[in-house]
């Protein structure tokens, strides 16, 4: 999973008006392949447990180990760029990033998750390959990959080509089994993720709280799902639904992603 980080103000803008001048957002259907996400449809992001949705909903996103939903348009995650708890075993020796002592290099926010060597991406797209191709059997209809930008906790050993190479391969291998590609966060590299590696939507979190999801609308147009959460809202919800700048799918979910059973549970829309 990732976690948010401010984009600075001046480095957005600066991205935004460097990356996206002249591009048009995506098409709503992609020519002769996958279909992105209904523009504005109500989002449900499901990923600490798959429950019933509510009434209403319209695009669920699920864990790669989850069931899609047949009448909604199902978004599965995979993360692609570090290992998931409990999955370091999937993994070989050398497809584990390492510091200067040869240890595993751990993610500093989520001690349970080794970072992936980039550098090596044709490796890792062959065991991230076949989720992916599982994701489309199982009837999803588009993929999210995470992590994209965990080059930056790397203290410079990885670098954003080498996250960029291992990107294209994924969304290309997403592409070919016919589902949509969504980048999960990583606003600053927006503009290069979907034109160098083909992403075709974006999944964001705490656009709102960050004030940041210009940075994906601005690559994106319509095609942006985005979750904020209650311990991070940076002001009430109906302020928040009721911001130009806040994309037309937005949920309001409760940070554990917990399920309706749990009385931690929290899932608001707007409208």
């Amino acid at each position: 999973m990732t976690v948010r980080r401010a984009l600075p103000l001046l480095a957005a803008t600066a991205l935004l008006l460097t990356g996206c001048a002249g591009q048009s957002p995506p098409p709503r259907y992609l020519p002769g392949g996958p279909q992105v996400p209904p523009a504005g449809a109500v989002l449900d992001y499901q990923l600490g447990g798959a429950y019933d949705p509510p009434n209403g909903v319209e695009i669920v996103v699920r864990d790669r180990a989850a069931a899609s939903i047949d009448d909604l348009y199902s978004v599965c995650y995979v993360n692609g760029f570090q290992t998931q708890p409990g999955e370091l075993d999937v993994w070989p020796d050398d497809l584990l990033l390492r510091d200067d002592d040869g240890e595993p290099v751990i993610d500093p926010d989520w001690p349970d998750e080794v970072i992936l060597d980039t550098r090596k991406a044709d490796e890792i797209a062959k065991i991230v390959g076949p989720w992916i191709r599982d994701c489309a059997s199982d009837g999803f209809d588009a993929v999210e990959f995470d992590n994209l930008d965990t080059y930056t906790r790397t203290d410079g050993a990885l670098s954003r080509d080498d996250a960029l190479d291992l990107a294209t391969l994924l969304v290309d291998t997403a592409h070919d089994v016919g589902l949509a590609a969504g980048q999960k966060n990583a606003a600053e590299d927006a503009s290069l993720l979907h034109s160098r590696a083909g992403f075709d939507f974006a999944v964001v979190e705490e656009c709102a709280a960050y004030e940041e999801c210009a940075a994906y609308t601005e690559v994106y147009g319509e095609n942006v799902l985005a979750i904020e959460y209650t311990d991070n809202l940076p002001r009430p919800w109906d302020e928040v639904c009721a911001d130009p700048e806040t994309p037309a799918s937005v949920v309001l979910r409760d940070r554990d992603l917990v399920t309706p059973d749990d009385p931690g549970y929290v899932l608001e829309t707007c409208g």
